[in-house]
């Protein structure tokens, strides 16, 4: 993360976040090809009799799958080295279109063996699936197989089934374990390539590889959690249902060494442990000891937040994330928040006025009712350090209102640029996925280069497409059809 009028020189406690290498989305697409073509690649150095080309596909389908599945368990967003240059929301949305296409080719996986048989001898070939599905021999793939349909069908109804988050999270976190130690087992007891030669070894790999992760993940991060406690020191009301936790390292735990806008994973109490964590953007600067979340009451852990009581233990793992000025440069800097997204911007504000930053400053900060505005005093005071110009806008018009009301369009954001060279200027913005994706275009529209456009949400559900969505996931298209022109280059190589 970068600078470019160099504001104030970043502190020491901004440099010491870059811990791990972060790479590239080239880099990743090019990682991801290679692992999961990396069977298919070894295959060919097995000594094996003549097969037709369906078959093969059959096999390269499976194969590619499975390896897919694997990188799935790094692609949950808790990795920096692999979502940090990208965003959490964007590894989020690769990791559920990858579920899909490795869904598809595990179905097809058993269809394709029999698909020339069903069609010389449909009676033939429906017994011979069935055998696939229901002899002892196949019963590990057929376990992986259902396990990771229940997955992709769960997560993709996530928000329809009457399941607290913590309950699914579990129900995924298991029925992952289950396809791929299924997966596994099924391709080196019964498949052909791992028989013979290296691609049986590649499979043990890959077994390693996934205990580590999750012995990392749910082991050394719960020991973590425990020997660095961090404890709640006061909850104070922002707005209606939005709420800011000031939280202290106890003796002896380092203090969090992060970039302003970045997030953390939170758990409390008694439940410090990573599969009970939330993600909350962190609302301070890195220059004040301990850290602040604003967190709305939304769900089912969020709910009872405001009663949250001063010496709650907390567990604190983070910081996550790009969304901060120092990975973005930019002359000017625009700021826009939208309800409960003000959080991560109030943060970087803070920050920019702990550090007297000289470039100009500009924060539109939107709400459905002028009840839900939080921190405004904090924001109109930081006018008197910084060259700052701010748009508040509801709405809804209440009797005691006359601010704005409507939206942010294009009209009210070109006035709030007034002044200022889009080209330089790099907008940060946090809210609901539609106005995010709403206001990123209209800021292309006004001449922010793409680049310029960042914002990191934690709404994974994609519904919400801006034209940066779209580019994004035209990209992901392309990394899933090079992977379909592996399997079918393999597929022909008999």
């Amino acid at each position: 993360m970068t600078d470019t009028v160099s504001p104030a020189m970043p502190s020491a406690t901004h440099s010491s976040t870059q811990r791990l290498p972060r790479l590239p989305a080239s880099v990743l697409a090019a990682l991801y090809l290679g692992l999961c073509a990396t069977p298919l690649a070894l295959s060919l150095t097995a000594k094996m009799a003549p097969s037709d080309s369906v078959e093969r596909l059959a096999a390269a389908l499976g194969m590619a799958a499975l390896a897919a599945m694997a990188v799935q368990f790094v692609t949950s967003g808790r990795f920096e080295v692999v979502s940090g240059r990208m965003g959490i929301d964007k590894i989020m949305a690769f990791h559920k279109m990858a579920a899909w296409w490795i869904l598809i080719a595990v179905v097809l996986h058993p269809i394709a063996y029999v698909a020339p048989t069903l069609f010389d001898d449909p009676d033939l070939g429906r017994e011979r699936l069935i055998a696939y599905l229901s002899l002892p021999h196949y019963r590990s793939g057929v376990v992986a197989w259902v396990a990771l349909v229940m997955l992709v069908l769960s997560s993709a109804l996530r928000n329809r089934l009457p399941w607290r988050y913590e309950l699914w999270r579990g129900t995924h976190l298991v029925l992952g374990a289950i396809a791929i130690g299924g997966g596994l087992h099924h391709a080196m007891s019964t498949g052909r390539f791992a028989a013979t030669g290296p691609v049986g070894g590649f499979w043990l790999g890959v077994a390693c590889v996934i205990v580590i992760v999750l012995a990392t993940l749910y082991g050394y991060r719960w020991l973590k959690l425990h020997r660095n406690p961090w404890r709640l020191k006061a909850v104070t009301r922002r707005a209606h249902r939005l709420w800011e936790l000031d939280i202290q390292p106890d003796p002896g735990t380092p203090q969090l060494a992060y970039h302003a806008g970045q997030f953390v994973w939170m758990t409390e109490g008694d439940r410090r442990f990573p599969l009970l964590d939330h993600p909350f953007s962190i609302a301070d600067s890195p220059s004040r000891p301990g850290i602040s979340l604003i967190i709305k009451e939304v769900g089912d852990f969020t709910r009872q937040i405001g009663s949250l009581k001063p010496g709650t233990p907390i567990g604190i793992d983070g910081p996550y994330g790009e969304f901060a000025l120092e990975a973005h440069p930019g002359d000017a800097v625009l700021l826009v928040a939208g309800g409960v997204g003000i959080a991560p911007i109030v943060g970087i504000l803070r920050d920019m006025v702990a550090r007297r930053d000289r470039r100009p400053v500009r924060v539109a900060y939107a709400v459905g009712t002028p009840a839900n505005f939080a921190c405004v005093d904090e924001i109109e005071a930081a006018g008197a350090v910084l060259d700052l110009k701010t748009l508040l806008i509801s709405e809804e018009r209440p009797a005691d209102w006359d601010g704005a009301v409507g939206r942010l369009d294009h009209a009210r954001l070109g006035e709030l640029l007034e002044g200022l060279d889009p080209k330089g200027c790099v907008a940060l913005m946090c809210g609901p996925g539609g106005m995010v994706s709403a206001v990123s275009d209209t800021l292309l529209d006004l001449g922010l280069p793409m680049k310029n456009v960042v914002y990191e949400r934690f709404d994974y559900s994609g519904g919400a497409s801006s034209r940066q969505d779209r580019r994004r996931s035209l990209a992901f298209v392309g990394v899933g059809g090079l992977l379909a022109a592996a399997v079918a280059a393999f597929s022909f190589s008999g």
